[in-house]
């Protein structure tokens, strides 16, 4: 059974028997359960919604799926085809839509789709929205139109234009700079959507020599999708021949960036939030934010500039409504997510693309040297499978209770914090698993909390 039903979505394998995969009556169910919470709650005139996909596989099927069931709640559809996350949730606010569907499974492996729900601001839905599909799903407590109020469909490919138009015309965003710098840029778009938004996005922002990577949006991934440094070895080896001043890493939605220095060594997903803040608040002097599972650099940059930094439960949501609490400047999560208010409340590769190449021409320096000015950190990050029947909560508060000497943060699950390093465990909303994040000043010795961690995870199960 892979059907993984949470509050940030629906997610599974596609086929099998319905109730256990990711299937059209699934998918009929919560699009359905996800229509009437809209219809009930939504705070704007408007009776669209919209759709857009990564270039999975199983996209077009599952997209056919959502459309029709849209329109059969009597929702007017509007489909803006093969598009990034942020470009749907920016499609959102600009079309007045009351939400939107975004089918994708973010760095979820080919055989694997899901819905992503967003509210009329474009962002996802809170717990207790989340909850609310949920229980309307599994009650069957909705209604479709009759025959004169179905919903209206209709087509619109020009959203990843606006999109780039929106990123260029960021304040801090120096397309001259850009241009002037000459940079040579790779980039590996893992054959989704950003093989198609990129290379616009580049050539937009005056970027003359560009080599791409996977950049046929078949959804047939060529490698894994999560863009961690074990991954990505094509890219790697490109950088490590010279000749490229950068090179970028997206995921199949497009939410989340890497990046890879001028001599082929990983720049560290961590550090694209911290870059991103470094030069974010020379300009603009506020509070940042991000999730508990993320890089302690974020904080140290911060504080440099006399701002307050404050950690988030796991989860771009979580890291949203904190940013709004604390009016940060800027935000995301450690993955690689950058979430920048100027531009909208999401993580979006094509803001922080953006914003690192324009840092980067006005400091003058190589991308190693940019990362060199950073605190060194190194985050290892493990994962513990769950077998069935496994009580998570139990086990985190037994490994609670054997740490409570140390500085504990329970808000998501259980961050232990050493004076000189921190573990966080916590259960996925996405996968049958924990993940076991740990960080200090090598990576061994990160990895080797970690993993000490585990193992008493692992005696306990």
């Amino acid at each position: 059974m892979t059907l993984i039903k949470s509050i940030s979505g629906i997610r599974g394998t596609i086929g099998g028997r319905a109730g256990d995969t990711l299937n059209p009556l699934d998918i009929v169910k919560f699009t359905s359960a996800y229509a009437t919470l809209i219809r009930r709650s939504t705070q704007v005139a408007s009776n669209k919604i919209v759709v857009g996909r990564d270039a999975r596989i199983s996209g077009e099927m599952v997209k056919n799926v959502v459309c029709g069931t849209l329109m059969g709640m009597g929702f007017d559809v509007v489909n803006i085809g093969l598009a990034t996350t942020p470009t749907t949730e920016i499609a959102v606010t600009m079309e007045g839509a009351c939400g939107g569907i975004i089918i994708t499974a973010s760095h979820n492996p080919r055989m694997w789709n899901a819905l992503k729900l967003l509210n009329e601001k474009g962002e996802f839905l809170n717990k207790e929205q989340g909850e609310e599909v949920l229980r309307i799903a599994e009650a069957e407590d909705f209604e479709y139109a009759d025959v004169d109020h179905l919903g209206k469909y209709r087509e619109d490919d020009s959203y990843d234009q606006k999109h780039i138009e929106l990123v260029k015309g960021l304040e801090l965003v120096d397309v001259d700079a850009v241009r002037s710098a000459n940079f040579r840029v790779a980039f590996d778009s893992v054959n989704s959507v950003g093989g198609i938004i990129l290379p616009k996005l580049f050539e937009q922002l005056g970027v003359k020599t560009v080599t791409g990577l996977f950049t046929d949006p078949s959804g047939d991934f060529q490698h894994n999708p999560e863009p961690l440094e074990k991954n990505l070895g094509e890219i790697k080896a490109l950088m490590q021949k010279g000749g490229y001043d950068i090179g970028f890493v997206v995921d199949p939605d497009v939410d989340r960036l890497a990046l890879f220095c001028e001599d082929g060594t990983m720049y560290g997903e961590e550090y694209t939030l911290v870059t991103v803040a470094d030069y974010i608040l020379q300009h603009t002097p506020g509070n940042t934010v991000s999730n508990l599972s993320s890089t302690r650099a974020l904080r140290d940059v911060t504080r440099k500039y006399g701002q307050t930094y404050t950690a988030a439960a796991v989860g771009e949501v979580n890291v949203v409504t904190k940013m709004k609490e604390t009016n940060a400047v800027i935000g995301g999560e450690g993955n690689g997510g950058v979430i920048y208010p100027a531009a909208h409340y999401g993580r979006d590769a094509l803001v922080g693309i953006a914003l690192i190449l324009t840092y980067l021409a006005k400091k003058g320096l190589k991308t190693s040297e940019l990362r060199a000015t950073y605190p060194p950190y190194f985050i290892a990050k493990n994962r513990i499978d769950l077998v069935p029947g496994t009580d998570v909560d139990a086990i985190l508060a037994k490994v609670k209770e054997l740490y409570k000497d140390e500085e504990i943060n329970d808000v998501d699950g259980v961050k232990i914090d050493f004076p000189d390093k921190w573990v966080h465990l916590r259960k996925s909303n996405t996968e049958p698993i924990i993940r076991v994040y740990s960080e200090a000043n090598t990576m061994e010795a990160a990895d080797e909390i970690g993993k000490k961690i585990m193992d008493v995870v692992y005696s306990m199960i």
